[in-house]
């Protein structure tokens, strides 16, 4: 990550000196010193969503990602099952390295170039990694994308959100109807083929239930002012997607209890509605299916563990108690892989014992590996989505020592008629690592990538123009030098591109930005502990 960026100042293309431009000043590097990232490989694309899952009921929760420690929520079910993060987006990590602190107040590190004055030189920036501009690599992976999945079939936007039914839905809804049917043909015998149609129903109105659960996690959120991605649901259940983090532990409670408490009140519904109804009849045993269906959701989220929104609610306690909330992230994903532990042995142990209502004797053959098969998956789920909620509290600490004025790269303007290799002189001789393609004013009007430089043959560099390898500076392509963290990524998102012009405030070039660089401060990040 760099200290300082901008534009070190040389002659345009013309011998004429263009118009000076503000940059931090300019300093020789060495072309055969090795590039320490030049074997690297982040994999990670920054992301900062949060997102809040419900599985079989779900989570109430801004993940938005772990291996043992880091920004409050990727997505995560309920059950925890982890949704498409922006990072890799929401990210993995690998890796270490420190971001340099702001210059003390009375300095400036971006001290105007007027080349070819002689410069002063200036402190190595872990972004320039000891390269020139005419060796460096193309960027090892692609810039920050907006991740936008689309989640599957779009069925409504009740409250502006929208929702999506994940095709592995209906794997589970055909589930849940080979499953009821049989138990319905024990019940209702004479039902004959049509109960797989009243199976069917009861699992469209089972979904409806999580429907109701999410949404109201979602109202809950947009009372808070908290943006909702989407609503999805899938496989186990649903998912918000929540993507900032609640502001103070009372407001974290009060986002995942709302959930668990929709489901036990539609529950206290569907056995008001069983009172007129006789039993032994479809509407009898659908009103039975779904009222104990939805005391089981709400009585799964609220085991106190993460992903759940019962791990939701411990930690905003433990935030409370500390006054941190990285401390209840803790606490409440131990505890959930704890509780995904005693899920793998607990459940396939009460199964066989008879204890959920069904003798021992029965608890045999293909029924003994189903269950220890929906015990393996839902322990995954927990453990997984209790790791990805570490791993997004983590990223949600570091977040703001992810500044774009760190991470700027040196630039110097050249001319659109410029050869190639006389702009990547002038680049090394300023210790710059980027090129801003100006107009006779000095005025940016397009980036020079990095990776079309990349492209271009040594013997073939005098004879190509600058103008053919750079990119049109677009409104989203202009960074302020003072964004930082979730704002940083939330811009870099909005217009994916592999580089951007940093300017400060009053419009002056600081310098160029590199999506690539953002990924490998991202990944180091992560990767730092808490």
């Amino acid at each position: 990550m760099d200290e300082s960026g901008g534009s070190g100042q040389p002659r345009s293309g013309t011998d004429r000196p263009t118009k000076p431009h503000a940059g931090p000043t300019a300093h020789t590097t060495d072309p055969t010193t090795p590039d320490p990232h030049e074997n690297g490989n982040p994999s990670a694309t920054p992301s900062t969503e949060a997102a809040h899952a419900d599985r079989a009921g779900d989570s109430a929760q801004q993940p938005t990602a772990d291996d043992d420690a880091a920004q409050d929520t990727p997505a995560s079910d309920g059950t925890g099952t982890p949704t498409p993060t922006e990072v890799p987006p929401t990210g993995n990590e690998t890796g270490t390295g420190d971001v340099e602190h702001p210059p003390a107040p009375g300095t400036d590190p971006r001290a105007p170039a007027d080349l070819p004055r002689p410069e002063a030189p200036r402190a190595p920036h872990p972004t320039d990694d000891h390269r020139t501009l005419a060796h460096s690599g193309a960027p090892k992976s692609p810039p920050p994308q907006s991740p936008q999945p689309r989640g599957g079939l779009l069925m409504g936007r009740p409250f502006g959100v929208p929702v999506y039914v994940a095709p592995s839905w209906f794997l589970v809804a055909a589930l849940i109807t080979w499953v009821f049917g049989g138990q319905l043909d024990r019940v209702l015998p004479e039902l004959g083929a049509a109960r797989y149609l009243v199976s069917l129903f009861f699992a469209v109105a089972f979904y409806a239930s999580v429907l109701v659960h999410e949404l109201a996690h979602t109202v809950a959120a947009l009372r808070f002012k908290l943006p909702v991605r989407r609503i999805q649901l899938q496989f186990f259940g649903g998912v918000s997607e929540i993507e900032k983090e609640a502001e103070t532990p009372g407001r974290e409670f009060v986002l995942a209890f709302v959930g668990p408490l929709l489901s036990l009140i539609l529950a206290g519904l569907f056995y008001l509605a069983m009172q007129p109804v006789e039993p032994g009849t479809v509407p009898g045993v659908l009103l039975a299916g779904l009222m104990v269906s939805n005391l089981i959701v709400a009585a799964f989220n609220l085991l106190p563990g993460l992903p759940l929104d019962g791990g939701r609610m411990l930690r905003a306690v433990v935030w409370k108690i500390t006054g941190r909330p990285m401390s209840g992230t803790i606490a409440a994903a131990w505890v959930g892989r704890a509780l995904a532990v005693c899920v793998l042995i607990g459940l396939p142990l009460l199964t066989q014992s008879g204890a959920l209502g069904s003798s021992a004797e029965d608890n045999v053959g293909m029924d003994t590996v189903m269950d220890a098969l929906l015990a393996a998956i839902l322990a995954a789920i927990i453990w997984t989505g209790a790791g990805n909620s570490l791993r997004m509290a983590r990223l949600r600490e570091h977040l703001p020592d992810l500044r774009a004025r760190t991470l700027t790269r040196r630039a110097v303007p050249v001319e659109t008629d410029t050869p190639l290799s006389e702009a990547l002189r002038r680049a090394n001789d300023a210790g710059a690592r980027a090129l801003v393609v100006v107009d006779p004013e000095g005025t940016p009007l397009s980036l020079v990538r990095e990776a079309a430089i990349v492209g271009v043959p040594e013997h073939r560099r005098p004879w190509v123009a600058v103008s053919g390898l750079a990119q049109d500076i677009t409104d989203g392509m202009r960074v302020s030098a003072e964004l930082a963290g979730e704002d940083l990524l939330d811009t870099l998102r909005a217009t994916p591109a592999t580089e951007y012009l940093v300017v400060e405030d009053t419009g002056e070039i600081y310098g160029v930005l590199s999506a690539a660089d953002v990924e490998r401060a991202f990944v180091k990040a992560m990767a730092r502990p808490s």
